[in-house]
């Protein structure tokens, strides 16, 4: 009976190899895929928790009005904790302590914006730079599409597209932060792991607004652009979005 051709021995081993490979490949992915159907469960119950939040706090602060109304007192309205400012002007004539607040603010291109915690030190800060920017209060939905649209992480100094949950919580999982929504409320509500969240955003690069700025040299009070313009920040962003 004629024998069949011989199989060299290192082509055995190497077969082998690349077997023992793609089992524990395919068994890689199957406990990934695990793993993500588990964490879709998580991310849909935190949403929907986020969501319930959100609109019992509205709900409270429209309770509150009334009530104020009723019995003819006034209602103080919550402080701002966030503010997103945004540089409407160039570097042309700068003085170097107004350039190295902007670099602080990690403000350095025109149309550039960025979040930034209310406190005394950010008050003075925004002060000093005023002719340079723009700022206000944002509301839900200027958070929500500026991350979901405009919105890149800073992954070892290299700017990354938030297209997969991973991204997030591969740099802000420690801090409980591993999905968009996380990233939204943490920002909304100035949460205790904001410093990080805002430093994990690269600094939002807009459109130039539809219909242009004019008379940037004069303050928003003043019918100009710059300084603080409270509310008014989400129509502005809604043009440069």
């Amino acid at each position: 009976m004629a024998k069949g051709p011989v199989v060299p021995e290192h082509v055995l081993k190497k077969r082998k190899t690349l077997e023992a490979i793609q089992a524990e490949r395919t068994k890689k992915l199957a406990e990934e895929r695990a793993k993500n159907k588990v964490q879709r469960g998580v991310i849909f119950k935190k949403a929907a928790a986020y969501a319930k939040e959100y609109k019992q706090k509205e709900a409270d602060l429209v309770r509150f009005r009334r009530e104020a109304k009723k019995h003819n007192n006034f209602f103080m309205e919550p402080e701002t904790k966030v503010v997103f400012v945004i540089r409407i002007r160039g570097i042309n004539a700068v003085d170097p302590k107004t350039r190295k607040i902007l670099q602080l603010m990690r403000l350095r291109q025109i149309n550039n914006g960025v979040f930034l915690k209310i406190n005394s030190a950010s008050i003075n800060m925004l002060r000093l730079v005023a002719p340079y920017v723009t700022y206000g209060a944002p509301n839900l939905k200027t958070v929500r599409e500026l991350i979901y649209k405009r919105g890149f992480g800073n992954v070892s100094r290299q700017r990354m597209p938030l297209t997969d949950n991973k991204v997030i919580e591969e740099s802000l999982g420690k801090h409980g932060i591993v999905c968009v929504e996380d990233l939204i409320h943490e920002v909304f509500t100035v949460g205790p792991a904001f410093r990080e969240a805002n430093k994990f955003l690269w600094p939002f690069k807009l459109s130039a607004p539809k219909g242009g700025l004019p008379v940037k040299r004069k303050s928003f009070v003043q019918g100009g652009q710059f300084g603080d313009r409270e509310k008014y920040i989400n129509n502005l962003v809604r043009r440069m979005n």
